[in-house]
């Protein structure tokens, strides 16, 4: 679990380990914050694009050597980014980078259901995952200091010896997982058959929407954090990585928390502890800032409880939405990626141009994430379970 924990954090890494970069950035390339911001959101689309590969991909020839190519492209566009000197340059790299890293999630996600079953990885993707906010918490204070002491570019040879490590760590200590290797996955009929079947499922659509603007949640803050940190709301760079780590302790309670309440309480009312919470906290931050009430405290307290009904909601719905599909996890899984990648970068994208030197556009935009989150759940999940007679408390 440990190995698989790594391969899951590739993607907080690479977005949280340069934030406190972002602003300086600007400057660096003599562009704007929108162009900056898109090295974030061009990250999510590469993300999003390619998990809808490798899930087949995985249930064709295996999860292993799938990640192992993934791990090497990562580690590759690593260097192409240190080595960037335009901002179109580092776009591009930034996509190729994010196009290996998503394979660590996807597949990561799917050996969880290969090795423990549709019970037993909803607790230990709630461990997972709590163990993994260690990294996004971490990330952004190495980076800062990173930034300070030697330049944007140190955080991407940082990822890059991330990525060798976790190269070697897959080829030498993960076997083969995939039980039920698929030799129809690749033809284009039984892709679109296997999406269909899965866009056909109003419950899994609803776990996915559910997932999808929690993270658009997590994004809108990642983009628009470090320019309302330290340029709207002053404070220093070196100090940025503290803030966030600060709200990442949100989400590690919450995901402890769902480990150690999953069996007792069950995923539904889990989900729904945790989006009543971030919903309303979202809204009330919101709030503040729409009366001016601007404030470091303002902004990291609200969202250090969203993060905590977050971490409720994240691996509970993601053992819900790929639960159900055992002998196809990889493509359910890699789906539920892309429309959560997918719909977050457009997030990011929209608070990068809204971006008006204040606190609002980023706060407004948690606001309105998090109530769309929980209102999925409750329409098209609990709503769903509650009509086919299935106990919303399982």
């Amino acid at each position: 679990a440990a190995l698989l924990t790594i391969c899951v954090s590739l993607g907080p890494i690479s977005t949280d380990m340069y934030l406190a970069s972002l602003p300086a950035m600007t400057q660096v390339f003599q562009t704007d914050v929108g162009s900056v911001q898109l090295t974030l959101s061009v990250f999510l689309v590469g993300f999003a694009i390619a998990q809808l590969a490798y899930g087949p991909l995985s249930d064709r020839f295996g999860r292993r050597p799938v990640m192992l190519g993934g791990i090497a492209l990562y580690a590759a566009a690593s260097v192409a980014c240190a080595l960037a000197l335009t901002i179109e340059t580092l776009i591009l790299a930034r996509l190729l980078q994010a196009i290996g890293a998503c394979c660590g999630p996807v597949l990561g996600r799917a050996v969880v259901r290969d090795v423990y079953g549709p019970e037993r990885a909803a607790t230990v993707l709630a461990y997972m995952a709590s163990a993994m906010a260690l990294v996004p918490a971490a990330a952004p204070i190495l980076g800062s200091v990173l930034h300070v002491w030697f330049g944007w570019q140190a955080n991407f040879w940082v990822l890059t010896g991330f990525g060798v490590m976790t190269l070697l760590g897959i080829y030498f200590l993960l076997d083969e997982t995939n039980a039920w290797r698929d030799p129809q996955a690749l033809r284009i009929g039984a892709l679109i058959s296997n999406y269909g079947r899965l866009l056909r499922d109003p419950v899994y659509i609803g776990y996915v929407l559910t997932i999808a603007f929690s993270y658009s949640t997590i994004f809108a803050f990642i983009s628009g954090s470090s320019f309302v940190m330290i340029q709207v709301l002053g404070v220093p760079e070196a100090y940025f990585g503290f803030c966030f780590a600060a709200v990442v302790l949100g989400y590690m309670a919450g995901s402890f928390t769902a480990g150690r309440l999953g069996s007792r309480f069950g995923i539904q009312r889990l989900i729904l502890a945790g989006g009543i919470l971030a919903a309303t906290c979202g809204l009330t931050m919101a709030l503040l800032e729409l009366l001016g009430i601007a404030h470091v405290a303002t902004v990291l307290v609200p969202f250090a409880l969203v993060m905590a009904g977050l971490g409720l909601i994240f691996p509970n719905a993601q053992a819900g939405a790929i639960g159900p599909y055992p002998k196809m996890a990889g493509t359910a899984s890699a789906l539920l990626g892309f429309l959560q990648m997918g719909l977050a970068a457009l997030v990011g994208i929209g608070v990068g141009h809204w971006h008006d030197g204040t606190v609002v556009p980023m706060t407004v935009t948690i606001g309105l994430t998090t109530s769309l989150a929980l209102a999925s759940y409750l329409l098209l999940v609990r709503r769903r379970l509650t009509k086919t007679g299935i106990s919303p408390g399982a």
